[in-house]
């Protein structure tokens, strides 16, 4: 099969639309949820089991780490809304053309900045 059609496969040059780094994002920011989890209910379970145990995690939440931590689980969370609820407004019918997809990926992007931005305040 001789195609004449172009191939890149360079990544570093293909330019994706906004909405594929939105979607591509929105699925990032599910695993570091689901991975995120893990994190959280071990601090729970450890916090649930003795008094000890509450007096570490009150501890290690107070470092910057733990903080850093929290406000990027916070980011991935609220991404991960903000992308979810333009989805199910999609499912409805709305916004589901080309220019309505790139508009609702901008302002997923935007909405998203400024909650993350907000977390980040209500963190530290």
């Amino acid at each position: 099969m001789n195609s004449k059609r172009p191939v890149n496969l360079d990544l570093r040059t293909i330019q994706l639309p906004v909405t594929a780094y939105t979607s591509i994002a929105h699925r990032i920011s599910g695993v570091i949820l689901f991975l995120g989890i893990a994190v959280l209910l071990y601090a729970l379970d450890l916090s649930l089991a003795s008094e000890q145990g509450f007096e570490q995690v009150k501890a290690f939440l107070a470092g910057s780490l733990a903080k850093l931590v929290i406000w990027g689980l916070l980011s991935a969370l609220l991404y991960h809304l903000v992308a979810g609820i333009r989805h199910l407004i999609m499912d409805a019918g709305v916004g589901e053309t080309l220019e309505g997809g790139k508009l609702g990926s901008k302002i997923v992007i935007a909405v998203s900045a400024v909650l993350i931005v907000l977390a980040g305040v209500w963190v530290w």
